[in-house]
């Protein structure tokens, strides 16, 4: 693990949660992409997860305050229960998750940069996904206006007044301008396909509605949601790759609906500059476009029992489900059963809840 810091730039006067919040960013480069965040991220601390060879050397700029962590230091700090994070694919980042000692945590990918709205001001990204994160949620009942706790938003008529406060909002989902996140097949067909239109709303993700969460622009209040943001077993030596955030998405929202919170989705957006090579995704995708015929009705139909009241309580219950169920379609969500318990293990270990 390697420590940095440095020079100071000019910084926002009073960035929001600025020591409450962690920035976890996976990587197999350098990480020049920082200077055009510098402006919003310098104040905040970065959880750095280098995938990849080890012996490479990451470069970070000057002057932010961050910790790197790389495949030996995952070895070290969790001995073989680092068997269930992943490498050679971007679900190594909840690694990060798991070391964070932080409420919050904003996660991006290095190809993501500051994007503009509509009147050419500059994005702050983490400043519209902490003011997501700090409002309620409406996952009970749908308000047309969106998201009735923004400026110049209310309630609509009909509206009971009984669900007006709300619930607590577990997960901020942004989204990117520029190249669209698509799987392989959509990219194959729409190859010179850019998203150029910014919608200025955010929204809840209704109770019992799965959605495909993408990792490249999200916070998540790591309190609430944290044990159960496990990206999976992907990448190298696993018959799918691509999948970790969707896998995880779809089992923090089944574990939100059983606890009552909530998952905003819209705002912020991110420039997404650089489209991965849709054939190199579709040996990665492959399986993963198959099986989620049958994961999809998996988790619409998931229950979790009343007695599990715990998020780690919940995850244990649903890797249960999944060795029972999806066992069945293929010997790898057996792996995947265990590699959920073992992540769960792994996080009390780090994270025993006598330190809260």
């Amino acid at each position: 693990m390697a420590a940095g810091g440095g020079a100071r730039a000019v910084v926002p006067s009073t960035p929001l949660l600025k020591d409450e919040l962690d920035i976890v960013i996976p990587t197999i480069r350098n990480l020049d992409f920082l200077e055009m965040w510098r402006p919003f991220f310098q104040p905040y601390h970065l959880i750095i997860v280098q995938d990849g060879d080890p012996s490479r050397k990451i470069h970070v700029p000057e002057g932010f305050d961050y910790e790197l962590y790389n495949r030996n230091d995952i070895n070290r700090i969790l001995g073989p229960k680092a068997s269930c994070i992943s490498f050679k694919d971007s679900a190594c980042r909840c690694f990060g998750y798991m070391v964070s000692k932080k409420k919050y945590i904003y996660t991006i990918d290095d190809d993501c940069f500051v994007a503009k709205d509509p009147s050419g001001k500059e994005i702050n990204a983490l400043e519209q996904h902490v003011k997501n994160l700090l409002c309620p949620s409406t996952p009970h009942f749908f308000n047309t206006l969106y998201d009735p706790y923004r400026e110049g938003a209310d309630f609509v008529r009909g509206y009971p007044f009984s669900m007006r406060e709300g619930a607590p909002t577990a997960v901020s989902h942004g989204l990117w301008l520029n190249i669209p996140d698509y799987d392989a097949p959509t990219q194959l067909v729409k190859p010179l396909e850019r998203n150029t239109r910014y919608v200025d709303a955010v929204l809840t993700i209704p109770k019992g509605t799965l959605f495909p969460m993408c990792g490249m622009n999200l916070a998540f209040d790591r309190e609430l949601i944290g044990p159960a943001m496990y990206f999976g077993l992907m990448g190298d030596g696993q018959p799918i790759g691509r999948y970790d955030d969707m896998w995880a998405g779809w089992c923090i929202k089944v574990i939100c609906d059983h606890m009552g919170w909530g998952v905003k989705t819209g705002l912020p957006y991110i420039w997404h500059s650089k489209a991965s090579n849709p054939f190199v995704n579709l040996k990665k995708e492959y399986n993963g476009i198959y099986w989620q015929e049958e994961l999809i009705p998996f988790f619409q139909s998931a229950v979790i029992p009343k007695d599990c009241a715990t998020v780690q309580q919940c995850y244990v219950e649903l890797s249960k489900q999944v060795r029972a169920k999806l066992g069945k379609v293929d010997p790898y969500f057996t792996k995947l059963a265990d590699a959920m318990v073992t992540w769960i293990e792994a996080w009390n270990e780090l994270n025993p809840p006598s330190a809260k």
